[in-house]
């Protein structure tokens, strides 16, 4: 059975790439009490705020559509830069 990011991924990467994003990685976690769905996105010419504005309305109705995550959680769109400074490995 496929986990959260997964299902997201598959959900998201036709849509995302279609409008000239590149879906770089989905990261679901739990911080405190909270839980987060980080989308990080990528493109040729870089990545501002109003692409990641623009991905996030992209998405949301899908997102929703698909109830894959029960939780509330807040949905984050960021650029691969900012996936390098989240990234644990």
């Amino acid at each position: 059975m496929a986990n959260i990011e997964e299902k997201v991924e598959r959900l998201l990467k036709t849509e995302i790439e279609k409008n000239g994003y590149e879906l770089y990685d989905v990261e679901y976690t739990k911080e405190g009490k909270n839980h987060f769905l980080r989308i990080f996105i990528d493109k040729p010419d870089g990545i501002d705020l109003k692409d990641c504005e623009k991905v996030n309305d992209l998405i949301s109705d899908l997102l929703d559509k698909a109830d894959y995550i029960k939780e509330q959680y807040f949905l984050e769109v960021s650029s691969t830069r900012n996936r390098k400074k989240h990234k644990k490995r």
